[in-house]
């Protein structure tokens, strides 16, 4: 099935009833190659030791399935891939996985396993969790471990867990952050209090997070974060610039895929004034988020603005660059951010609701997020 690269069942424990989980073809897997879901990778040796995150979920009993589809190299919304093929959407065959991290996504979402590691650098864990119908959480920025983790310097990207359930999510995150507080995130939230921002997003898709505070029971107040726009070009800016100087290279071996070809040479134009001026926008649209965060616990906001196009729009030329508009800004930012299916009314589509805390409050976040859950499934 196209949600993996390859399905093997690795484990260090003699308990074969462990969780399972599948890994991002970017993350090391000792004795299997990191390919990035690219042909220009294909022939890349297996990885001599496994990045921190494995070694971690190993340590803690977790059965490693195979490694994850994605989008090739990591750079891209669509999770379209024409070399190792596309993963299924479990909300709706004819639509996007969502990229990059799409596999992973799927593969929670069909069921195949408990639990994905995925990658986010401008939405990629995020934007396939609310494609898929799935929970996904970017942690703060620099909290998870990212010791062989493709690319290697980087200034956005965060390793983040996939679920069906956020005590499976938990316990992910419990395993591959020796920092991470369990039973904080597990505590009682229904007393947090809950900003709510303005954004600009499909109708019924911004109705939806209304309703779902109002049942959840939060406090709330309505919050503005006028530089989200500047934040989304800035951080694009970024992952421009660092995509191109990690993966670049792989141009001149004609064994890319067409699409990323165009948008990697495109990226190579980035600027040492763009990327100055992106920088300027990261301070202050960080200060803007921080300030926002003083009055509450939680940002809420819809993860996408619309819901996935289909298939054959995107393989036609329909533009998806605009999915990331709510999610792009907080890689730039750093602040943890999660994705939690939210059902909204007249679809038998899932979308998401963002939630976004303090940096390190990636406990609170998720304790947020189980009570809305709770609230939600009633």
């Amino acid at each position: 099935m196209s949600a993996f690269i390859s399905e093997f069942d690795l484990c260090t424990h003699d308990d074969v009833d462990g969780p399972t989980i599948a890994i991002k073809d970017s993350i090391d897997i000792a004795g299997y190659p990191t390919t990035a879901a690219s042909r220009a990778l294909a022939d890349a040796p297996a990885a001599a030791e496994h990045a921190e995150v494995v070694r971690r979920l190993l340590d803690a009993g977790w059965r490693i399935k195979g490694k994850a589809n994605m989008h090739e190299l990591a750079f891209g919304m669509t999770g379209i891939n024409a070399f190792t093929g596309t993963p299924v959407n479990p909300q709706d065959a004819t639509r996007i996985p969502g990229g990059s991290s799409s596999g992973s996504a799927s593969a929670v979402g069909l069921g195949l396993v408990d639990a994905a590691l995925g990658t986010d650098t401008g939405g990629s864990v995020r934007g396939p969790a609310a494609c898929c119908g799935v929970i996904g959480l970017k942690p703060t920025f620099g909290r998870v471990s990212r010791r062989g983790v493709a690319p290697v310097e980087t200034t956005l990207d965060c390793v983040g867990p996939f679920a069906r359930e956020m005590r499976v999510l938990i316990d992910a995150m419990t395993a591959i952050d020796p920092s991470f507080d369990a039973g904080m995130a597990r505590r009682d939230a229904s007393n947090a209090r809950v900003g709510i921002v303005a954004v600009d997003a499909d109708a019924p898709i911004r109705k939806a997070v209304g309703n779902a505070v109002r049942r959840a029971g939060f406090a709330s107040r309505e919050v503005e974060l006028a530089s989200m726009a500047d934040a989304f070009s800035a951080g694009l800016a970024i992952i421009n610039a660092e995509t191109w100087h990690a993966f670049g290279y792989l141009v001149e071996t004609g064994r890319i895929g067409a699409d990323l070809d165009a948008r990697l040479r495109n990226a190579s134009h980035t600027t040492a004034a763009d990327l100055e001026a992106a920088e300027n926008v990261r301070h202050i649209f960080t200060a803007a988020v921080d300030r926002a965060l003083d009055d509450v616990d939680v940002l809420v906001l819809p993860t996408l603005p619309a819901f996935p196009i289909t298939l054959e729009a995107a393989r036609t030329g329909t533009s998806v660059i605009a999915m990331s508009s709510l999610i792009r800004p907080f890689n730039l930012s750093g602040h943890p951010a999660l994705s939690l299916p939210l059902a909204v009314e007249g679809s038998s589509l899932k979308a998401g609701l963002q939630l976004v805390g303090r940096k390190g409050a990636d406990e609170k976040v998720c304790a947020v997020a189980a009570h809305f859950e709770a609230a939600l499934a009633q």
